[in-house]
């Protein structure tokens, strides 16, 4: 049987603290979340291992769906710069890890997700959360608030970033994405300041790629 508890601290000292993640709250929040709850049963045993973990969701059709690797998922969350106050969305929520380890250090959370498997379970996951809020509908939509987002973290790889989602960044705002069309892309921090947009390249990332989030292609012209 497998020491859940022994496999996430290996995971910390061996995956997280040794990749420039010097967040104190950002470890202490991946130690204590259980990784084990929010993937498949018969996936339990590889929960802690450092790459993605598929899931099973409802719309098999949409494209395959994981828990990205925490490597890539905790690197973010440094280059996010979450600060106990920020209203944070996290965009391809899946069952609900990556939220889960958001609300230890965010002021609130949402979690977005357009399947509606993945969508029940992340429910059933964070339902003794208070800070935390579960949103059904397209990714690229975003979640439609009265307040924008100090922080939006995408949950897997897209394609492009969608101005929709852009538009819904506060003033100083922070958006972290794996962004392009190849397996191993460009870790990206958009930050918003005075109306203008900043982009830089953080690392490189190789992460399931999230359902809805194509670059658009140019009409084709005779």
């Amino acid at each position: 049987m497998t020491d859940f508890t022994a496999a996430r601290l290996n995971m910390v000292e061996s995956q997280v603290r040794p990749n420039g993640i010097t967040d104190r709250r950002i470890i202490a929040a991946i130690e204590c979340v259980p990784r084990e709850i929010y993937v498949p049963e018969s996936r339990r045993a590889v929960a802690y291992m450092d790459e993605d973990v598929m899931l099973d969701p409802a719309d098999r059709a949409a494209g395959p769906r994981a828990l990205i690797e925490i490597m890539a998922f905790a690197r973010m969350l440094q280059h996010a710069a979450i600060t106990p106050t920020d209203k944070v969305l996290v965009v391809g929520a899946e069952t609900g890890y990556g939220a889960a380890v958001i609300s230890q250090i965010a002021g609130s959370v949402v979690a977005l997700e357009c399947d509606k498997g993945l969508a029940a379970q992340a429910r059933t996951n964070l339902g003794t959360l208070r800070n935390v809020t579960v949103v059904e509908g397209p990714l690229a939509g975003g979640a439609a608030t009265d307040q924008a987002f100090e922080v939006i973290l995408l949950e897997g790889r897209a394609e492009a970033v969608p101005q929709s989602l852009l538009d819904q960044l506060a003033d100083g705002g922070r958006l972290v994405a794996v962004v392009g069309e190849r397996e191993t892309s460009h870790a990206c921090v958009y930050s918003l300041s005075g109306g203008a947009i900043a982009i830089r390249q953080v690392f490189d990332a190789s992460v399931t790629a999230l359902p809805g989030l194509q670059r658009k292609k140019p009409a084709f012209v005779f």
